[in-house]
């Protein structure tokens, strides 16, 4: 049996491997528009390992794995072992014996890692505390339709140096484009890869105008991640001054795009006039974790394809 490829973080795919899945993840969105079926996976099944609640996270993998004739199934805390203390290394065991390929949106980084320590099938990063890759990959997808490479551009990251934002980190130093990250005093950003980030793909900052400027792609998070919600009241405290603003949104570049990985509070992290307005792109970017995790499944499972 070969050894299963897994996609835990955004740093496991090489620019070139990326450069194909940007691709195919719109010639599959061009099929799917126009009514196209294509269902290479019929057969194949997901299990969807959920530890934290989701809404595009579930729908985009669900419908994804249909619209590819595959089937995805859903467990949580409440309805499966997982909740109960089952040691994570036995359910990656059994799942991997009953599916094709295995997706898990939860906590600690860990977690994943020693599902796919012990799985026989691909796995893939719904989201931890520590990074989004999926979400990246959707973000990036999104960016190249609306503007084209994204090599060389700048990305402007306003808020929690969070799991988003150390993923965006990862895909800067590996495609070729710079990220400023503008957060409060004690939310900055870490690196946790052990990678060495120069001031040619990062630049930190304290002051959000100071990122946006010459920005291409301004984009934000909720200040309040799931599972730091006793720390609201003083993250809300922490991070006033740091809403996106049109205002703000003038100091990038004229045509810059705004992206957001949903759900937003209008009025928190981004006025209502730029999420919904002419630059804001987030519906988009929504829709395109589907697609994006569509062509990223295939390739775990299938290899690269050229039909």
């Amino acid at each position: 049996m070969s050894q299963a490829r897994h996609y835990l973080q955004f740093s496991d795919l090489t620019a070139t491997e990326y450069q194909y899945l940007f691709q195919r993840a719109q010639v599959m969105k061009r099929r799917q528009v126009s009514g196209q079926l294509y269902q290479p996976l019929q057969g194949k099944v997901m299990s969807m390992i959920f530890e934290k609640n989701s809404t595009r996270t579930r729908v985009s993998f669900e419908a994804g794995m249909a619209q590819l004739g595959g089937h995805a199934m859903f467990l949580d805390g409440k309805s499966s072992q997982i909740g109960r203390g089952e040691p994570v290394e036995d359910t990656a065991r059994v799942l991997s014996r009953m599916s094709d390929i295995i997706m898990i949106r939860t906590f600690e980084q860990s977690m994943v890692e020693r599902l796919a320590a012990f799985s026989r099938v691909p796995v893939i990063n719904g989201l931890t505390n520590e990074y989004h890759p999926c979400q990246i990959l959707a973000d990036i997808l999104t960016y190249i339709e609306h503007r084209g490479d994204i090599r060389g551009k700048t990305v402007a990251w306003i808020g929690d140096g969070n799991n988003m934002a150390r993923t965006w980190l990862q895909a800067a130093k590996l495609l070729g484009f710079k990220l400023k990250v503008a957060t409060p005093v004690g939310y900055e950003l870490t690196v946790l890869d052990g990678q060495h980030y120069g001031s040619d793909c990062f630049e930190a900052f304290h002051n959000p105008l100071s990122a946006v400027e010459g920005a291409d792609l301004v984009t934000t998070d909720v200040f309040t991640s799931m599972g730091y919600e006793a720390e609201a009241e003083a993250r809300r405290q922490a991070f006033d001054g740091y809403m996106v603003t049109a205002e703000l949104m003038r100091a990038a570049n004229p045509d810059a795009l705004f992206m957001h990985c949903l759900p937003a509070h209008r009025g928190e992290e981004v006025a209502a006039e730029v999420i919904d307005g002419p630059q804001s792109v987030v519906w988009d970017e929504a829709e395109n974790r589907m697609h994006g995790q569509k062509a990223l499944i295939e390739y775990l499972l299938l290899g690269q394809v050229n039909d």
